[in-house]
């Protein structure tokens, strides 16, 4: 049996070359990082800004009734709601003719969904996040069965996916409800889309933004102290409020952070 060694000799691995960074001491390492620091904060900051202009877009009314299928029958797009706010859809491709069907939704949109945060964090900022397919419900159910999927996959019936630019390429629309007004806010696609997974970058892409009271939002958005809301994914039904011994934690850390 060959060795690892031998192996990559085989594939040609052991022959690369690589230019790679020098060696350095502890202390030039620190330097070279304080120096990378200074714009990863930058970068931070342009983030953070450009998040603000996201929740300052203008809003667009959806006139149009869309109807999906889910688990349980027939659903409006305000259904997709679960009751919450706001509301980000994921275009995922898993249909006739996408590679890997009818066993699997397509690489990339599964390496996706794979990355997708636990839904308690985005629901506690009244957030909902869900995904559709034109695959036939017992299909979607079948597959997240086997990956382990969570998330609520709706099968689309009608021109949503060309409506909101999703037909032919992956993408997260942000929407949020006034009543039971709904209005499109934000799209993310292309390159965007693989920065997608945590509950943060999906926070920032919706018109509410993080909702913490650090944030540059417009006056009379819901904001409360950062940290204070945070909670363990199965814990958010049991409490109502910070607990006192968190509210020290968070206090010391966010100091510890300033």
């Amino acid at each position: 049996m060959a060795t690892n060694k031998e192996k990559d000799k085989e594939n040609g691995k052991g022959h690369l070359t690589m230019n790679t960074p020098p060696i350095v001491s502890p202390q030039e390492w620190e330097a070279a990082r304080q120096k990378l620091l200074v714009k990863e904060k930058a970068f931070t900051r342009s983030r953070d800004a450009l998040a603000a202009e996201r929740r300052r877009m203008p809003w667009l009314a959806v006139k149009k009734k869309y109807e999906f299928d889910g688990p349980n029958g027939k659903v409006s797009l305000l259904d997709l709601f679960a009751g919450r706010r706001q509301l980000i859809v994921y275009r995922a491709f898993f249909e006739p003719g996408v590679f890997g069907w009818p066993e699997r939704a397509c690489r990339g949109c599964s390496l996706g969904a794979d990355q997708v945060a636990h839904l308690a964090h985005l629901n506690a900022r009244d957030t909902t996040l869900a995904y559709a397919s034109r695959a036939p419900q017992k299909d979607i159910e079948s597959l997240k069965a086997r990956m382990g999927w969570k998330m609520p996959w709706y099968t689309i019936t009608d021109s949503f996916d060309s409506d909101f630019g999703v037909d032919e390429w992956h993408g997260h629309n942000a929407f949020i409800r006034d009543g039971n007004k709904v209005f499109r806010t934000y799209i993310i696609n292309g390159r965007g889309d693989e920065a997608m997974g945590t509950t943060w970058s999906y926070l920032d892409i919706t018109p509410l933004g993080r909702q913490e009271s650090w944030e540059d939002s417009p006056q009379g958005y819901p904001q409360t102290p950062p940290y204070k809301w945070w909670n363990w994914h199965d814990n958010y039904d049991a409490e109502v409020s910070p607990n006192p011994k968190w509210v020290e934690v968070s206090d010391a850390g966010e100091a510890a952070a300033r």
